[in-house]
């Protein structure tokens, strides 16, 4: 039976206590319990269904944690208050100190600033590579390797990583296999291709609306347990939760993600297809010269798209700003980081999201000073949006 992620979403039976067709928003940062026993069992991790304080659990959040291991296909799933706050947390939880990490080179500017800067102070050693080179990937492996990091697409450049490939290598030491997979939500489920841990900014397009921070951790119920556990869980000593708020909302708008993601990649694959008409360099991994287009189409759920991420290359940082300038004024979308959004987003990457990454480094990855990247909206008028790309473009001359 085909795995499909929005119809395990839709499936789950979660409503109010009082029959409400939403589930209750729970606003309370402690619990009641009628017996103390059942409040040392549940500090002890031997209590079901109770609920302590809401830095460890909230029913709340525990309903949105609960859709989110749905989609992924995973046991379980922890909410967290922003994306990096997932990504900190679960590489805290899995390296301590004199571990390694293998990541990839192309990562978000963040995560590439908290491997880079802050890991080495608790002398945890990373290793940047190609991660589309798995023979580079195999040679940084070390003996004290932990974890293997990735995006299935990476940002900005949109590489592909080939998960089972990762796992396999993976699988020749105890290392676990960590993605984050924020730019192909139901898209690709990663922990169906051999991810231990799948890591989110739920800020993009799980929520869609750029109207909060979040994030996510979707894994086992062993490692999710471990996360939260009240004397050495990374999720409770760190205290990285979720507003109650928060998570009723985006639970709210996960439902229409299925929907949304159609959308996203209808509208990044026509304008990728007029790109090409026009001659312009760009980079959309739908296109079958895309170098990871295979490898994500065995991986990808083929309702879903290949996504809403696309760039063009404009050579230089003047005339990539130049273009986004003219892109604004034109209600093309607007020139903001981030993406997911119902709007077009765009941005020059490395001076923005790549920023944290050294100009060498972004030399190396292949990362243009021109590119921008595209976070393509829901327009309906998808053509309209086209012509006036196009009449921008035509003033770059």
């Amino acid at each position: 039976m085909k795995f499909d992620p929005a119809t395990n979403i839709q499936n789950l039976q979660q409503f109010g206590e009082f029959g409400d067709v939403n589930p209750s928003v729970t606003d309370s940062a402690t619990f009641t319990f009628m017996q103390a026993k059942t409040m040392s069992d549940t500090f002890h991790g031997e209590a079901e269904g109770c609920f302590l304080y809401s830095r460890h659990w909230n029913p709340s959040n525990k309903y949105l944690a609960d859709a989110l291991a749905a989609m992924e296909g995973t046991e379980a799933g922890w909410v967290t208050g922003s994306g990096m706050s997932a990504i900190t947390t679960a590489l805290l939880q899995l390296c301590k100190s004199g571990d390694h990490i293998v990541s990839s080179m192309t990562t978000y500017g963040g995560t590439f600033a908290f491997m880079q800067n802050w890991l080495p102070r608790f002398n945890i050693g990373v290793t940047f590579v190609d991660i589309t080179d798995l023979k580079a990937v195999e040679e940084a492996i070390r003996p004290n390797t932990k974890v293997i990091y990735t995006e299935t697409v990476t940002n900005p450049l949109l590489q592909i990583s080939d998960l089972p490939a990762l796992k396999a290598i993976a699988l020749k030491g105890d290392i676990k296999l960590v993605v984050d997979n924020t730019f192909t939500p139901m898209i690709v489920a990663p922990f169906r291709h051999g991810a231990d841990v799948v890591v989110y900014s739920m800020t993009k397009f799980i929520n869609g609306k750029n109207d909060c921070v979040a994030g996510a951790i979707c894994a086992s119920n062993e490692f999710i347990n471990s996360l939260i556990d009240v004397n050495n869980g990374t999720a409770m000593l760190l205290g990285p939760v979720l507003d109650p708020f928060r998570s009723s909302s985006i639970l709210k708008n996960l439902h229409t993600l299925h929907i949304r993601m159609k959308q996203h990649s209808y509208n990044a694959m026509y304008l990728a297809n007029k790109f090409t008409e026009a001659g312009l360099k760009f980079n959309y991994p739908g296109m079958a010269d895309h170098k990871g287009h295979e490898v994500l189409k065995k991986m990808m759920h083929p309702d879903f798209g290949f996504g809403g991420m696309i760039s063009i290359d404009m050579e230089t940082a003047e005339r990539a700003s130049k273009l986004m300038e003219l892109m604004e004024l034109e209600d093309v979308g607007y020139l903001a980081v981030s993406l997911g959004y119902f709007k077009t987003l765009f941005s020059n990457s490395g001076k923005s999201t790549s920023s944290e990454v050294p100009e060498d480094i972004q030399r190396r990855m292949g990362l243009s000073e021109g590119l921008v990247r595209f976070s393509v909206g829901l327009d309906h008028d998808i053509e309209g949006t086209w012509q006036r790309i196009k009449h921008c473009l035509s003033q770059m001359e």
